[in-house]
């Protein structure tokens, strides 16, 4: 008898190994979802903006006004954003940016509508400044998930710019005549009912709002932290992946029309260049978690580089697409990897600042090559273009490699 309450006490008090589920999965998953969805916006948004423009600015030089003022609003909108969510927490925060998005894109559908090409300048910033606020769904994530798992889910929440990547041109193609002869008006109001299915999802994302304390506890000052090498390292990769990523991108269209291509072609290129960007983010995690986030992100100049060789040796439609492609890539582990690294340069109560710092400078970049990036084409060349990051990426290589070294002779 006592065997037996013995043999049922060790049975009922059993510990059996079954693996822990990640509590934050769940969130990851909803924010990734979140993503898509804001992306699937942005990327019919980006289809459409500059076609719309030329139909309604009053001199065809303004037609890329409206797509320009996107950039610059998103450019603008991320700090703010980050320290308005520090206040109002994550949830707030992304449920406003939310509201911007849909109050710009209907105004944008108005103003296609009404022929208002200034309203319509107005509309394409407050899509712009969404932007800025939809950005931080990969900190979000990060903020929320365990040690272990937060590469994963920062990189898991990026994996949602596939779903945009593949459905985006087509629901744009799909809603740009519902309303003829407003031509565009229906893709804009489609872009307002795409975004607005995010406030549902946002309900059940669970993180915690800041306490009084955090709120008032702002940590070191900025200029502090953004001395530290690792932040350096960290937004310099960033920067430079995302700003080249940006220049190529832009040009792409550009120079496939000049060397005789449609645009069906030059779409479909760019098409597979996003899912370039955005489908690694499916093991980008898993890698850095195998290999260290330097190693990756070097892997992401080596991507740079072969897109670089491929682009500059000849103009045929397969090496268009494959440099493409490899850009994406590139553009994925630096920036992914860059993310995870800057997570290591601030304690928690200085994240709001650091993050939204960190991703002024990255789309400050992004937005000078996004307007540079015609006019470099055209003066200098599409093999110019190409050429002329190599000295940035050899820069990130040398930066990601010194840094490598300081964390080997780094004392334990």
């Amino acid at each position: 008898m006592p065997d037996d309450l013995g043999f049922r006490h060790v049975l009922l008090n059993w510990e059996f190994p079954v693996p822990a589920r990640d509590p934050t999965v769940k969130n990851v998953a909803l924010l990734a979802i979140c993503q898509a969805v804001a992306m699937t916006g942005m990327t019919m948004n980006m289809t459409v903006t500059a076609l719309a423009g030329h139909s309604l600015a009053p001199d065809a030089s303004l037609a890329t006004l409206p797509l320009a003022l996107q950039f610059t609003a998103t450019m603008a909108a991320t700090l703010p954003a980050s320290l308005y969510m520090r206040r109002v927490g994550r949830r707030v925060g992304f449920a406003t940016g939310v509201a911007i998005g849909v109050t710009g894109a209907l105004l944008a559908a108005l103003s296609v509508f009404e022929q208002w090409f200034i309203v319509f300048c107005l509309g394409s910033m407050l899509i712009g400044a969404f932007q800025g606020f939809a950005i931080l769904y990969r900190y979000a994530a990060a903020d929320t998930a365990s040690d272990s798992f937060r590469p994963r889910a920062i990189s898991l929440v990026l994996a949602g710019g596939v779903v945009a990547a593949l459905i985006g041109p087509e629901l744009a193609k799909w809603s740009f005549d519902l309303f003829t002869p407003f031509l565009f008006d229906g893709s804009f109001l489609v872009i307002a009912a795409v975004q607005a299915s995010s406030w549902l999802l946002l309900i059940f994302v669970q993180i915690p709002v800041p306490t009084a304390e955090e709120r008032k506890d702002s940590g070191r000052p900025l200029l502090e932290i953004v001395r530290q090498p690792v932040f350096l390292v960290a937004v310099f990769g960033a920067m430079i992946g995302y700003g080249s990523m940006t220049l190529i991108m832009t040009a792409t269209p550009l120079a496939m029309v000049a060397c005789g291509f449609a645009f069906e072609d030059a779409a479909f290129v760019v098409q597979w260049h996003a899912v370039g960007m955005f489908a690694p983010s499916f093991f980008s995690g898993w890698l850095i978690q195998r290999f260290g986030v330097l190693n990756v992100m070097l892997a992401g100049v080596v991507a740079y580089l072969a897109c670089v060789t491929i682009n500059v040796s000849g103009i045929e439609k397969l090496q268009f697409f494959s440099a493409l492609v490899l850009l994406g890539i590139g553009w994925n582990f630096l920036f992914v990897g860059g993310t995870t690294l800057l997570t290591e340069s601030y304690r928690p109560e200085e994240r709001a600042k650091v993050q939204g710092f960190g991703d002024l400078m990255v789309f400050s970049m992004s937005t000078v090559a996004a307007f540079s990036s015609g006019a470099l084409n055209h003066i200098f060349g599409w093999q110019a273009v190409n050429l002329g990051i190599l000295p940035l990426v050899a820069a990130v290589a040398v930066a990601l490699l010194w840094y490598r070294g300081r964390r080997v002779t780094a004392p334990a």
